[in-house]
Parts: C-alpha cells; sequence; structure tokens
C-alpha cells in the first residue's frame, strides 16, 4: 500500500496542488517520474509496475487536458537506475538488482532536458527503448514469465550459477 500511497497518490495530490496554479499562470512544466516497468507486467513487484503504469498514462491524459493551457507534462521513463530502490524494497537478492544501472544525475538531466523542451515522455539509454520495443510487442503472458525470472525473489543467485 505504501508503493501505491506513494507513486499514485502522492504524485496525483502533488500535481492537483501545483497543476492548478500553473493552468491559472497560463504556463509551467511538470515532470512526472515513471519507469520502463510501466510496459512490463512484473510477478513479485506487481504493485510497483502497476504504479508505475498509472503514471505513464496520467501523464498523457494530464498532458492532453492541458494541451491548451501553457503547461507542459513530461513523462520520465528511466530503467534500472542507482538509486537506494533495491535495498529500500528488500529486493537486492533479485537478479534484476544486479544488472548494470544508469547513473542517477544522468537520469535526472535526461528528464529535466526532455521537460525544458515541452517533450511528451523519455525513455533514458538505448538499452531501455529496446526494451520497451520488446515489451510492446510481446503478449503479455511471455511478458510477465520473462520479467518473473528477473524478479523472483533469490534469482540473483539463480543466474549465477
Amino acid at each position: 500500500m505504501r508503493v501505491i500511497r506513494t507513486n499514485v497518490e502522492g504524485t496525483t495530490r502533488l500535481i492537483h496542488a501545483l497543476g492548478r496554479p500553473m493552468r491559472a499562470r497560463g504556463k509551467g512544466r511538470i515532470l512526472i517520474t515513471s519507469s520502463i516497468a510501466a510496459f512490463s507486467p512484473a510477478p513479485y513487484m506487481a504493485l510497483y509496475n502497476a504504479s508505475k503504469a498509472f503514471l505513464h498514462s496520467f501523464s498523457f491524459a494530464l498532458r492532453e487536458e492541458l494541451k491548451d493551457s501553457g503547461v507542459t507534462v513530461t513523462c520520465l521513463l528511466p530503467g534500472v537506475t542507482d538509486t537506494a530502490i533495491f535495498r529500500r524494497s528488500h529486493t537486492e537478492d533479485t537478479k534484476l538488482a544486479t544488472e548494470p544501472r544508469m547513473d542517477a544525475a544522468d537520469v535526472a538531466r535526461q528528464g529535466f532536458e526532455a521537460m525544458m523542451e515541452g517533450r511528451d515522455e523519455v525513455i533514458t539509454g538505448l538499452g531501455n527503448k529496446l526494451t520497451v520495443a520488446r515489451e510492446l510487442i510481446a503478449p503479455a503472458e511471455r511478458a510477465a514469465a520473462a520479467t518473473a525470472k528477473r524478479t523472483a525473489p533469490g534469482s540473483a543467485a539463480d543466474s549465477a550459477s
């Protein structure tokens, strides 16, 4: 429930509080941080990925609602990034946690630049763009099974052997 409160409720409340004054002024920029996880059903991380899918959908819906207001909405979609997320979510033993990570400052820079340009979204890194393309064409059942191999507890040890 903490994931839903933070990613869904927290983001929605913050944008509601800040978006109204932006719209009233006739200018502003909103950056919503989703994830490439938004495109993949993820066993063992179902709420996280679903919350990121909400944020992706929400950003495009809000962008459309605000299109003539002078307020832009940009969706940032990073992949695995060097943050404390795996430690905080107690998922350090997953294969996903052992994969190469993008630098958090570089991800933030790409998001900021896209927001300032008024772009609709930015997927950070070529590998992440390819992952999203693969997820968009794969049947959801196959995507969930493939993701489970990376997100299952203990999968880091399984992949090392």
